[in-house]
């Protein structure tokens, strides 16, 4: 049997407990939301990449999950970009990025980029403390703005954008992290256009990211993103400048989707 003074000291120990464990909780109604129907879990898009006429490698992204971070849902989204078999002796490729989106606010929490093509590599990941408005490397802590973006976050974050009232040439702004710095991201809109890809033909909208810094693939340079003119907004082509030529990723493949793809044929 606890004594009376003993029994009070018990029970002030457990209130405490439990107030220093609701400080660590999250407080989480301070973060925006932002509505999203382009999609979710469970979405997977499988891409040819194309340089010239040659099939030169299989790009994926997918959400195959949600996971907990930092006491919120986020979408793991993971990217990759291989070299097909015939491509390998030429120019290898295996490349593959990943990202944390938070469920309701749709900015990321963690990035991960590993970049292995040819004889060059490139292994990057930061932690975006949202909160507290700091990005953390193996290299150090920056301040980063609320809601700052990493490249793949953006363009999923830029699928959920309202872009029926624009004008050609008008812009959506948004901010990008890589290594040490905050880049602006702009978005560029250029009107619409149908375009013809392996899983179909489809109107698009068209729209030109401007990466200063920590683009897809190891080169930074122009990307023009075609994606459907629909709640969805499937990227289905990709165009990626790089030293010589382009690259086009166009949409072979496609499960998981939040609402219906629909085809002009």
């Amino acid at each position: 049997m606890f004594s009376i003074k003993r029994k009070y000291i018990w029970l002030l120990l457990l209130a405490f407990t439990f107030l220093a464990f609701a400080e660590d909780k999250p407080k989480n109604e301070d973060l925006r939301k932002v509505e999203n129907k382009a999609f979710k879990e469970g979405e997977k898009l499988v891409y040819n990449i194309d340089y010239g006429f040659i099939t030169a490698g299989i790009a994926t992204m997918e959400i195959p999950k949600i996971k907990r971070i930092s006491g919120r849902d986020a979408y793991h989204v993971q990217f990759e970009v291989v070299t097909v078999s015939g491509f390998d002796w030429l120019y290898k490729v295996r490349d593959r990025y990943e990202t944390y989106i938070d469920v309701e606010g749709l900015f990321p929490w963690r990035f991960e980029q590993h970049i292995r093509e040819g004889s060059y590599s490139r292994d990057f990941a930061a932690f975006f403390d949202q909160r507290k408005g700091k990005a953390k490397t193996s290299a150090g802590e920056y301040e980063i703005p609320l809601y700052v973006n990493d490249i793949v976050s953006a363009l999923y974050y830029a699928r959920t954008l309202n872009y029926s009232e624009l004008k050609v040439n008008d812009k959506f702004h948004m901010q990008n992290f890589y290594k040490d710095k905050v880049y602006d991201l702009d978005v560029i809109y250029h009107g619409k256009e149908t375009v013809e890809v392996p899983s179909g033909k489809f109107d698009c909208i068209v729209v030109e990211p401007l990466v200063q810094e920590g683009g897809l693939f190891k080169h930074e340079g122009d990307i023009i993103v075609w994606m459907t003119d629909d709640d969805l907004r499937v990227p289905v082509k990709v165009r990626t400048k790089i030293l010589i030529g382009y690259v086009e990723a166009k949409l072979t493949n496609y499960e998981g989707l939040a609402g219906k793809l629909v085809s002009k044929e």
